[in-house]
């Protein structure tokens, strides 16, 4: 998750994109889904920015190139703040489907119609 300037982001979305992108494919990282989240007002000022733009990745890189990625991250002038989570795996296809506005819905829709039959047997 990165927290976006976001005057650099209106003034060239594509080239914000291709630095945040840029930054793990450099290090032999994989680029799942990159995508804008949502852009509004900031909590508190940072850098003298009052408004922010959130962009989520998804990406799988190696662990021992974490580090670099992180600092890549700190140099870039676009990016205000940024957090990297390691997300568990058996978690990613549903993460990476919902990011990607793929339907998910009908797996739990299943799971709730068999939990209601089994509960009205009862």
């Amino acid at each position: 998750m990165f927290i976006l300037d976001s005057n650099r982001y209106a003034r060239d979305p594509h080239g914000v994109q291709e630095s945040i992108n840029n930054a793990a494919s450099s290090l032999g990282g994989e680029i799942l889904v990159s995508r804008l989240w949502s852009e509004q007002k900031l909590a508190y000022p940072i850098n003298g920015n009052r408004k922010g733009t959130y962009w989520l990745t998804y990406l799988r890189l190696e662990g021992t190139k974490l580090t670099e990625y992180e600092r890549a991250n700190q140099l870039n002038d676009n990016v205000m703040r940024s957090l990297t989570l390691k997300i568990d795996p058996r978690l990613v296809d549903h993460l990476i489907a919902h990011a990607k506005g793929e339907s998910t819905a009908e797996e739990p829709e299943q799971e709730s119609s068999e939990a209601t039959e089994e509960v009205a047997a009862e």
